[in-house]
């Protein structure tokens, strides 16, 4: 690609910036929780119709998913659930020429005490450069730095010589299993770009993780009779002790790239419900925990250290509690693509042209969509897209020059990787 051509492509996808912007300001406006994302998925919907492209919805199909082990257990409802899919470009890529899956997700987490938010989390607040509001960043940005790479492209008459697919999927903050169901229905391709908030970095390994409940069982009894009951709140503690001490033990010794972390396994107590009256000993305490494990670890092998752990902590309790480990949500494997991977130096590569640098790669302590299509489509997979801060937090926003940056890094990418020409 000649300069002229490059610079071409960097000013028709700046043209799209206005629309990029609304389309994202739409998107934080639709409070796409956990069984809301309909609203979401229908702006994805029109916004892939707007470049041109016939979206389609991809059901998540229940009996599937339940069945394959690569999925994410579940206990909600997600029969009405789908995700938004767009095909652009040749069924066949030309020769030489490679495949392409653009993904984001359209879900969010909930805002938490709304009270503590500068603006309502649900309605996007622009500041100078920045864009405010729950999902701006994680990952509504992404989303919509996909279609400005696209848009742009599109206004210059471009088309793609190799199969690329944009996916507005749903779940990825709870199971995955919509990008896993992308994965089930669909072809794999050669690349997958995940847009999330890597502050213009490249990241290619991702630990796995695992959501549980540990369900204690104590006895109840009125307040003024305490000493003879057994309370399950209270209980909890010495569970979350014995746990905090396994994630210790999971911490000895990371292995690369997760070296360079003082503390990379992370467990985090997400919820805890528990009692029913003030008056009453609880009886019941539930505590929902996240923790996660290093690429190659398994899965199965985490469970039975958690139950141990439980079973361990429970035995040192007074005779009459009762604790049970139970899953529902995130139960995933890590994924690492290496540094010299085609997929990184290519994308290396486009990046380097609008930001200056070569990007740097990064190991997340968290876990995103990317690792279904690695682990079980045979793709190079990693995560790009733009800088944002406080993301699950308080005044979330996001950074509006880097979804520029993301939009325009994406489309010189295409060139290189799939190839484009004239319509």
């Amino acid at each position: 690609m000649s300069l002229a051509e490059r610079g071409e492509i960097l000013a028709a996808v700046a043209a799209e910036q206005p629309a990029t912007e609304r389309l994202l300001i739409d998107l934080v406006q639709a409070p796409t929780l956990l069984g809301e994302e309909r609203a979401g998925q229908g702006i994805m919907c029109a916004a892939f119709e707007s470049l041109g492209l016939e979206p389609r919805e991809l059901p998540l199909d229940v009996a599937a998913l339940r069945a394959n082990p690569g999925a994410s257990p579940f206990s909600w409802d997600v029969a009405d659930k789908f995700n938004v899919v767009a095909s652009w470009g040749p069924a066949q890529p030309a020769h030489g020429r490679r495949s392409l899956i653009l993904n984001g997700h359209i879900d969010v987490v909930d805002p938490g005490p709304r009270d503590m938010w500068s603006s309502p989390p649900f309605v996007a607040r622009r500041d100078g450069d920045w864009l405010y509001g729950r999902g701006a960043g994680d990952m509504k940005a992404g989303l919509a730095a996909i279609v400005g790479a696209v848009a742009g492209l599109r206004r210059l008459g471009l088309e793609p010589l190799a199969p690329v697919e944009l996916q507005s999927v749903v779940e990825e903050e709870c199971t995955g299993n919509g990008a896993f169901q992308c994965v089930l229905s669909g072809r794999p391709a050669d690349a997958v770009i995940v847009t999330e908030p890597t502050s213009l970095t490249i990241q290619n390994s991702q630990v796995g993780v695992l959501w549980f409940q540990v369900v204690v069982k104590g006895r109840a009894a009125h307040a003024g009779d305490a000493p003879i009951g057994l309370n399950a709140i209270e209980a909890s503690f010495q569970v979350i002790s014995a746990l905090r001490a396994l994630e210790a033990e999971l911490n000895v010794a990371p292995p690369a790239p997760y070296d360079v972390y003082e503390h990379p396994i992370n467990l985090n107590i997400g919820m805890i419900r528990g009692g029913d009256w003030p008056s009453t000993v609880a009886a019941e305490s539930v505590l929902h925990c996240r923790l996660a494990l290093f690429p190659g670890a398994r899965v199965d092998e985490l469970m039975r250290r958690v139950e141990d752990t439980v079973a361990g902590a429970a035995a040192a309790l007074p005779g009459g509690f009762d604790a049970r480990v139970e899953y529902d949500g995130f139960a995933c494997e890590g994924y690492t693509l290496e540094p010299d991977s085609p997929l990184v130096a290519a994308l290396s590569d486009g990046s380097e042209q609008v930001i200056g640098a070569r990007p740097v790669l990064i190991a997340s302590t968290a876990t995103t969509d990317a690792r279904s299509f690695a682990l079980y489509a045979g793709s190079q997979a990693v995560c790009f897209g733009p800088h944002a801060e406080s993301i699950h937090g308080v005044d979330e926003r996001v950074s509006l020059p880097s979804i520029l940056q993301t939009a325009q890094a994406l489309a010189l990418f295409i060139d290189g990787w799939c190839g484009l020409a004239r319509r």
